[in-house]
């Protein structure tokens, strides 16, 4: 049980607990959790809280890979790689307040559904060489892939049921009549 945890990740675990228990404080009337999309919305924001901060958590926290092992998954052919690892965790931050808010959640669901396939090529780099995270062993694909795939969808989803009034307003206005 515990492998299959490392390979999915406690964050996605706590995640995915996360949604139903904002939905049920929605059911109880706090109006920011009424729909599935809004906690959704929180619940992934959560996630990349947690996957965001580890790139900044010093070496001497053992519990957590530092950010030089996480500069080791990326591919070569990605040029400065701890400065990307850095980037990734400030992206994956400002995409997490960008989810809670709900003026900006749009925007924030699809750079999440931008960033997360570029940030797949990492994933898929640590399992092909073996490159530990912490000691323990890369998620493989099988896992690795599909969970990506639906944090890809599930951004999407987030972003068709976000108001994109703002976004779609600055568009409009530049299109020629």
């Amino acid at each position: 049980m515990e492998d299959l945890i490392n390979a999915i990740g406690p964050e996605t675990l706590v995640a995915v607990a996360v949604a139903p228990v904002l939905r049920l404080l929605g059911a109880l009337g706090v109006r920011r959790f009424v729909d599935w999309p809004a906690c959704a919305a929180h619940a992934m924001a959560f996630y990349l809280v947690l996957t965001g901060m580890v790139r900044f958590v010093p070496d001497s926290v053992a519990a957590m890979p530092s950010a030089e092992e996480l500069a080791r998954m990326v591919p070569p052919f990605v040029p400065f790689p701890l400065a990307m690892v850095y980037l990734t965790g400030v992206l994956e931050l400002l995409i997490a307040v960008g989810l809670v808010l709900t003026r900006t959640r749009w925007f924030a669901a699809v750079g999440l559904a931008v960033m997360l396939p570029l940030l797949l090529p990492a994933n898929i780099y640590a399992a092909l060489n073996d490159i530990p995270l912490n000691g323990v062993e890369a998620t493989p694909l099988w896992i690795r892939i599909p969970q990506q795939l639906a944090y890809i969808a599930i951004a999407v989803w987030i972003a068709r049921s976000a108001d994109s009034t703002r976004a779609r307003r600055p568009l409009s206005q530049s299109a020629p009549r």
